[in-house]
């Protein structure tokens, strides 16, 4: 006789619907906090008299299906880091498992649990249907969704599908065994080879991370969905996400019900200024500096797993940025006080098939001519505001300079510096990555991008488009930008208004993407006000590029009843201020020849100071070039 735990309708459509190991862990978890919580629950007691609590420690079980999937928070996919294909898993469909004896129940349990994370439906042949039926109901009981569990009677015929037959633990040599060595067990029994029997593996030699995840795009919403149940509920881990009473989350749409997070807040709440954002987890990773550029240093702490996920997703990005097996980087992002973008990319770079240089300190034409001379190098990766002056003085050094690829970020190339590196370096492919230390890399451009858009990455950083008040903008709407780092949960970042402008919409790019891009307008004080009037620091600079203008710095002041603008541009070649001025008073009503205003005679002054490459102030520790300087909002 059969005894269904759910029905053999919820099974079929089961088999149609895809389930994600992430659930998985938090049913784990929930059943781990129960045990603390209720030992003397009958559910509690059912899983201890059996010997098989140890099973829920969801820290190890964690760690195992890392490494059984490549990559929990990748599943379905699993990158390969030498050659930009993947691996795709899926289920075997419906898995038996034999429930032999009540003093073996630790094998059929193991099973379970791992053929579940695989994403199968399980039957088990058992004498005892309502010990598995407790099991059942405590797994569903926070509603996490999970594939079918049915029983059968012991011997029952289960046609179509597999029969699994799980091995003992791994034996253990010269200590007492307890419950923390078992659960050290079962997550080295992860790896094995009945674990990885549960799924089918597929290697798909020339399909890269990024079209993987677009050939799935009718489980997209699913798959992100899975991954914003696991963010909330990892968040609930650290004291100010428990005192904001999360909503639950079912699906996508629900992430505009959850809080946005400020600036403010997550500096209150971060390190070094407080702990409300730590998690508990195991202390291992990295931790970077930031925030130095506009206020005090905080430092964002990257568990383990959250460091191992960024390098994951970030080593696809760089192949689509351009770069190739046997590649020579010369990399100078550099160390100092602001060392983010040298660790991550050095981290990444080195796990990839490449030769890498990373210069550490601030780069000069000579460290670049000895690696090209010497080592052949042939790409460079660096920010704009430092890259552009090194590259035109090793240019003028060496005449023959060739560079083939350039890639940068922290900042917007303008079209002109582009066409100089095609035109004077032979450079073939300029690419930009959006990164951030608070939560790395949010988008890329691929060989068929320009300008400002981007591909985002959504399994990895979710991009959101508001208005000031919070408030979602349909696609193709310009707005603040939010960010919900999906795979970093020591310090998440739910909704965090990061500061820049953007807009989001769908497009078919050349390469053979579809799906959604970012065209990045910069940060969100790019709105200069003056006189009544507005205008785009965005549209400042498109106005100037045709002129050849690398930089653009914008300062507005107001002293004595008169507001000032004064724009400071960056060039390789001179260029005339009055030629430049009178062409944005033409273009910008803000900036235009009136100087004062008829009704209470405050006066205007608008100036453009014209400098050399290199010559404009550069951060000490960023090394970027302030963009808008606003001192009517200084004391």
């Amino acid at each position: 006789m059969t005894t269904p735990i759910r029905s053999a309708a919820q099974a079929q459509t089961a088999d149609t619907t895809p389930h994600y190991p992430t659930d998985l862990l938090l049913a784990v978890a929930h059943v781990e906090q129960t045990l603390a919580r209720e030992p003397g629950s009958p559910a509690a007691r059912a899983l201890a008299d059996a010997g098989v609590d140890f099973l829920f420690r969801t820290e190890e079980l964690t760690e195992g299906l890392d490494e059984l999937f490549g990559g929990v928070c990748q599943y379905p996919w699993q990158p390969l880091t030498d050659s930009n294909d993947v691996i795709a898993f899926s289920p075997l469909g419906t898995v038996v498992l034999d429930d032999a004896a009540p003093d073996t129940t630790e094998k059929p349990l193991r099973g379970l649990l791992l053929a579940w994370a695989a994403g199968n439906d399980v039957i088990v042949r058992t004498a005892r249907p309502n010990w598995w039926r407790t099991l059942d109901n405590l797994m569903r009981a926070p509603g996490f969704p999970l594939p079918a569990l049915l029983t059968v009677e012991p011997g029952a015929p289960c046609p179509g599908a597999h029969h699994i037959d799980v091995p003992p633990l791994p034996p253990v040599r010269g200590q007492l065994r307890d419950a923390a060595l078992d659960a050290r067990r079962f997550r080295l029994d992860c790896t094995s080879g009945w674990a990885q029997s549960l799924s089918r593996r597929e290697y798909l030699p020339g399909t890269a991370l990024a079209q993987a995840r677009a050939t799935d795009s009718a489980w997209q919403d699913a798959r992100i969905a899975a991954r914003l149940r696991y963010l909330v509920e990892r968040a609930r881990r650290t004291s100010y996400y428990r005192g904001l009473s999360l909503p639950q989350v079912a699906d996508r749409s629900d992430l505009q019900h959850l809080p946005i997070l400020e600036k403010s807040a997550l500096e209150r709440h971060s390190l070094p200024a407080g702990r409300e954002l730590c998690s508990g987890d195991r202390p291992s990773g990295e931790v970077l500096r930031s925030g130095a550029t506009s206020g005090d240093p905080r430092y964002i702490v990257f568990s383990r797993a959250d460091w191992t996920n960024m390098v994951r997703e970030a080593i696809p990005v760089l192949y689509a940025l351009g770069l190739r097996p046997g590649d020579r980087v010369i990399n100078t992002l550099f160390g100092g006080e602001l060392y983010g973008g040298m660790v991550t990319s050095q981290n990444e770079l080195s796990r990839m098939p490449l030769e890498t240089y990373t210069v550490g300190g601030v780069a000069t034409a000579d460290h670049v001519l000895m690696l090209v001379r010497s080592f052949e190098a042939n790409v460079v990766l660096g920010m704009p505001a430092l890259l552009l002056p090194v590259l035109r003085n090793a240019k003028a050094a060496c005449p023959d300079l060739r560079i083939e690829k350039v890639l940068y970020g922290g900042s917007p190339m303008m079209e002109s510096d582009k066409q100089w590196l095609r035109d004077e370096l032979g450079t073939r492919i300029v690419a930009s990555v959006l990164a951030a230390n608070d939560g790395a890399q949010l988008g890329y451009q691929c060989s068929e991008m320009s300008g400002t858009r981007h591909h985002v990455c959504d399994d990895y950083n979710l991009l959101e488009v508001v208005d000031e008040q919070g408030r979602p903008l349909p696609d193709g709407e310009f707005g603040e930008l939010l960010v919900t780092s999906m795979q970093k949960f020591e310090g998440p970042l739910i909704r965090y208004r990061i500061g820049d402008v953007g807009r989001i919409y769908e497009h078919s790019c050349g390469c053979g993407l579809t799906g959604r891009v970012l065209d990045y307008l910069g940060r969100s004080d790019g709105l200069i006000k003056a006189r009544s009037q507005t205008m785009l620091y965005a549209d400042v600079v498109a106005e100037l590029a045709p002129f050849g203008v690398s930089q653009v710095q914008i300062e507005v002041a107001s002293h004595d009843r008169v507001e000032s603008v004064v724009i400071r541009t960056e060039s390789s070649r001179p260029l005339d201020p009055e030629a430049l001025r009178a062409h944005l008073e033409s273009t910008f009503e803000l900036l235009g020849t009136r100087q004062e205003f008829e009704s209470d005679e405050v006066l205007f002054r608008f100036v453009v100071e014209c400098h050399g490459e290199g010559e404009l102030p550069r951060h000490p520790v960023s090394g970027k070039v302030r963009t808008v300087i606003d001192r009517r909002l200084e004391p």
